[in-house]
């Protein structure tokens, strides 16, 4: 078998081997093989003859391959609430914060204004936002609130759009997914759950605290979820997407 390989290299690892997987359709596995990679003529790599791979040879291939994958340690700072293999999940307490607008209604405009404690999560399925009525830093049994901000879908989703946000998923990355949420424009309230509970709509809403109506967050128009935060570090919303 000669099917030509790209090569990976990344410092000191490179293409070693194949394991070919057979079965009568796909995700159905009963029978692998292992093969050496070994260099062309041009020094390109290729799949060598294969051979049977036994059950106990299979197993420690992919125990390898798993420790090899496993996450660094790293510093938990206090703002991180849960970390996983797919997610990791943080607050923000309630603070002043620039936002940007950039829509027919508002045109472009900026304005420091007051922000609810909110809840991030960067996952494998997406990046999230959602909004605390508390203060302090929440816990497992804490609701969740509709993020009351523009560019956002229901259960919490945000969109991404032209925002610049990090390719990792990591406790270091924290700060870029933060940048990549509150540096953004806010263009358009996406159809879905209701954002705020405002008497003349989201836009008067944040067209009274664009105009500094609001020293402090008015969190009586913030809309409760039947969600806690124990949901969305167990991975309740990524199972019901």
């Amino acid at each position: 078998m000669a099917e030509i390989l790209t090569a990976t290299r990344s410092h000191d690892v490179a293409l070693q081997g194949a394991i070919l997987l057979y079965g009568q359709g796909p995700g159905q596995f009963s029978y692998a093989t292992a093969h050496r990679i070994e260099p062309d003529g041009s020094g390109r790599p290729v799949i060598g003859a294969g051979t049977p791979l036994n059950r106990m040879a299979l197993i420690h291939a992919v125990r390898e391959v798993a420790e090899a994958s496993l996450p660094n340690g790293e510093f938990l700072t206090p703002n991180v609430l849960s970390i996983s293999p797919t997610a990791v999940t943080w607050w923000c307490p309630a603070a002043q914060r620039r936002v940007f607008f950039d829509c027919k209604e508002f045109g472009k405009r900026s304005a420091v204004v007051p922000h609810p404690a909110l809840v991030f999560q960067a996952s494998q399925s997406g990046f999230r936002v959602f909004a605390l009525r508390g203060d302090e830093r929440p816990v497992p049994a804490s609701e969740l609130c509709e993020p009351p901000y523009f560019n956002t879908w229901d259960h919490g989703k945000i969109c991404i759009g032209s925002a610049h946000v990090p390719k990792q998923i990591d406790v270091a990355s924290i700060a870029g997914w933060e940048a990549g949420f509150f540096n953004s424009a806010f263009t358009h309230p996406n159809h879905g759950s209701k954002r705020v509970t405002y008497e003349r709509g989201a836009y008067a809403f944040w067209k009274d605290m664009l105009d500094g109506q609001f020293p402090d967050y008015p969190k009586q128009v913030l809309v409760p979820m039947k969600l806690k935060l124990a949901d969305l570090i167990a991975g309740k919303l990524e199972k019901s997407s």
